[in-house]
């Protein structure tokens, strides 16, 4: 669906481009019954197309930006990132036989209810919020996640607005939660274009795509993703806005059980977007993110 979208922007902004569609398969997309943050390292949904635009077998890749490391393998560089939609999280309400949606927001769920997520990001912010709840790990596309909802005795889901609307599944949000609160993962809502650094043809047939706000937004928060150096196993949330040529990023770190949550914001001109993920990222490390990081190294496997 997101390569479709890429490739039907293509031949519309250029008459008689021919765009080719090649699905490959990651490990992410395979390993569905391994929670994410098991899966080990970075990259669980990028490696494998990297290494086709490496060998020149594809000449683009359309990923997810939230998927993405923030560094990148030699030789690869983002040639666009698109207009950014809706980057908020929402609570999904589970469907009875008929197909009716069970309304229910996070005030209303009853006390020890059952909440599927797959993010370790979503659950320490919906556990700092309500301790009580039971939340499950759950994998697969949207699809699957809410079909596998649907046959539980889950209450609820978390996902993402993007991916819902995406599918005109929106009908299926119960609440939507706004994203400087209850805070994305970086660059969700935004698909990125990878390709060849020396590719000059393909990064130009890629500019009328690249969305100036988008871009500058999540680098934002990329950056201070990167300088938290966190991997799939940390809860960190970011979002970012452009306005008035500043831009304003808000910042969350979190411990695996929400226990602990710091939050931290900062703004500056929009020439200055790394120092501005720069101060977030430290701002959060001083209040006990470093602590949070520390502890998470020490349970990863063969740590110690």
């Amino acid at each position: 669906m997101q390569s479709e979208q890429v490739a039907d922007h293509l031949r519309a902004t250029h008459e008689g481009l021919e765009v080719e569609l090649r699905v490959i398969q990651t490990q992410g997309d395979r390993l569905l019954d391994t929670a994410l943050s098991r899966l080990g390292g970075k990259g669980v949904f990028t490696k494998e197309i990297e290494q086709a635009l490496l060998a020149e077998q594809v000449d683009l890749a359309v990923h997810s930006l939230k998927d993405m490391p923030t560094t990148l393998p030699a030789g690869l560089v983002i040639g666009a990132v698109t207009q950014r939609v809706d980057a908020a999280d929402v609570l999904v309400g589970a469907a009875d036989a008929s197909g009716n949606v069970l309304a229910c927001t996070l005030a209303t769920l009853p006390k020890g209810a059952v909440v599927m997520s797959g993010s370790l990001r979503r659950r320490a912010q919906l556990l700092h919020r309500r301790p009580d709840l039971n939340v499950v790990d759950v994998r697969g596309n949207v699809q699957t996640r809410l079909a596998k909802l649907d046959r539980s005795d889950a209450s609820a889901l978390l996902l993402a607005a993007a991916g819902l609307e995406r599918l005109g599944l929106a009908r299926r949000i119960s609440e939507r939660w706004e994203p400087t609160d209850f805070l994305p993962a970086c660059g969700q809502g935004a698909l990125a274009v990878e390709v060849r650094e020396e590719d000059e043809r393909v990064q130009a047939l890629l500019a009328p795509l690249d969305d100036w706000a988008s871009r500058l937004t999540t680098a934002a928060e990329r950056t201070m993703l990167a300088q938290l150096g966190g991997g799939c196993q940390t809860p960190i949330g970011g979002y970012a806005q452009v306005a008035s040529g500043r831009v304003r990023l808000v910042g969350m770190i979190a411990d695996l059980s929400g226990v602990q949550l710091y939050k931290a914001q900062a703004e500056g001109a929009v020439e200055s977007v790394q120092h501005v993920g720069e101060v977030v990222a430290q701002e959060l490390l001083g209040m006990g993110g470093s602590d949070i990081l520390d502890e998470i190294a020490r349970m990863e496997p063969g740590a110690g």
